[in-house]
């Protein structure tokens, strides 16, 4: 197998069954909030569900963003650390970025309200794919003189994909592995 330089996404969903204080913080936050902000979509009241004010009025989608607000501060007690996603060792991923998603919540019930937080990983090279398990590493891969790169295992479970994918050469100069993903 090449080399590759890749990125990881992890949709962690939050709805009415969270148990951690940082789900339970942004899943009311961002219930209260969608509340607030369907009003401008639903003026006479007739609407209950996110799915119904998108269907009626296509700007209603400007939610995942405007609710976002309400909710992806109380990340900041993760320390960047990707909750519910270990390696086979059970240490934590780091993620680089966060995108917020409405996926589906209803003025008249708590209980329907979903959203879901995609964390975006750093670049990470993928060494060896072995059943369903990718050996990663954070390293630089063009290590010289033999010296051994540190690797972990992940393998792979429903809410994460590999979302950016590039494939290397060991022959490529360490100066353009550094710098793949930073001019993208």
């Amino acid at each position: 197998m090449a080399l590759a330089l890749i990125k990881l996404t992890y949709k962690h969903v939050i709805d009415a069954l969270a148990q951690a204080d940082f789900e339970r913080n942004i899943f009311h936050a961002s219930y209260q909030e969608f509340k607030m902000k369907s009003q401008a979509y639903n003026l006479n009241g007739e609407m209950h569900t996110f799915t119904e004010m998108k269907a009626k009025d296509g700007r209603a989608n400007s939610m995942h963003y405007k609710i976002s607000f309400s909710a992806l501060h109380f990340l900041i007690p993760l320390n960047k650390k990707i909750p519910a996603l270990t390696d086979t060792l059970g240490k934590q991923l780091e993620y680089d970025s966060a995108v917020f998603e409405l996926i589906e919540s209803d003025t008249t019930q708590i209980k329907a309200h979903r959203v879901g937080i995609k964390f975006i990983t750093g670049t990470y090279v993928l060494h060896q794919i072995i059943g369903n398990n990718l050996v990663l590493s954070a390293e630089d891969v063009l290590n010289e003189g033999g010296v051994f790169t540190e690797t972990f295992t992940l393998t792979m479970q429903p809410n994460m994909a590999v979302t950016s994918y590039r494939e290397i050469s060991k022959q490529v100069a360490p100066n353009v592995l550094n710098n793949s993903f930073n001019n993208n």
